[in-house]
């Protein structure tokens, strides 16, 4: 059974890239174990997350979730050029006594009718004029640019948090998806640790089982069973690093029989529960 990619690994509490593609290169769908930020510079790209798919625009803020599957459609030979920051979801900054997470804007409790924000649409000019002046330090060569470069990304991820906290964000309200779909998707992320086939979604959503598998795998790229698979597995990751026994954590994400759990597990992640904890 195809399974989603993993792609990139981030061992610091944040990374920075400036990238171009000038060909039409294809991506396929994917997760990071760490949330991502995409600031859209230019190409003709639509970015597609989770079943929604936006057109971007130059001045586009892309966030995208640790687990969230996700992918980029090149659609000409125009430069795609962005700059994409990992993000670790524990990142956090000591500030004396306190302990200050900058991940707020990505929090499930954080208000996100959508993926992208339109920084250049923005009041608060604080956050594009911050983004662009990160922009502008890969092209120099300065005294301490990479601690310059580090500043700048902590005073963006300040600026965002704040503007997410207080509600302020302005987010692309813009997007095509099929609503079946994305019904599904949302009923299947809040069902997972629940008994989910092919034939009890068709039955809730009133439609049938081959337009659902059809259309499923058109707009996520993949089939439903491997879509919850991931999703169950990257949950029990989450337990068994919290602490949760891996039994425990096997039978509270929605699978059933122990063995069929680990050789999923060591499938999707390369290492038994137990290797990965040691």
């Amino acid at each position: 059974m195809k399974k989603y990619e993993k792609t990139g690994y981030l061992h610091h509490d944040f990374k920075i890239f400036h990238l171009t593609d000038h060909e039409m290169s294809a991506y396929d769908f994917h997760y990071h174990d760490f949330h991502k930020l995409l600031f859209f510079l230019s190409g003709n790209v639509t970015y597609c997350i989770e079943g929604k798919s936006y057109q971007l625009t130059p001045g586009d803020l892309v966030l995208v979730r640790a687990g969230e599957v996700h992918r980029p459609v090149i659609h000409d030979t125009t430069p795609y050029e962005r700059m994409i920051i990992y993000v670790s979801p524990d990142f956090a900054v000591t500030s004396s006594d306190k302990t200050i997470f900058l991940n707020q804007c990505f929090l499930p409790d954080a208000a996100m009718p959508s993926n992208v924000l339109h920084l250049s649409g923005m009041k608060e000019r604080r956050l594009l004029d911050t983004m662009m002046e990160l922009v502008h330090s890969f092209s120099e060569d300065s005294f301490a640019n990479e601690i310059y470069q580090n500043t700048l990304f902590l005073e963006f991820m300040i600026h965002l948090n704040r503007a997410a906290l207080s509600g302020t964000l302005q987010y692309e309200d813009s997007f095509q998806a099929n609503k079946k779909i994305l019904s599904v998707l949302t009923y299947m992320n809040e069902h997972l640790t629940e008994d989910i086939t092919v034939d009890s979604l068709a039955e809730h959503f009133f439609t049938s089982r081959y337009y659902l598998m059809h259309s499923f795998k058109e707009q996520t790229g993949y089939t439903i069973g491997n879509y919850l698979s991931t999703k169950r597995l990257l949950f029990a990751r989450d337990l068994i690093s919290s602490g949760t026994a891996v039994t425990d954590a096997c039978f509270a994400c929605g699978f059933h029989n122990y063995s069929t759990f680990l050789r999923a597990y060591k499938k999707q992640f390369g290492k038994s529960p137990r290797e990965m904890i040691s």
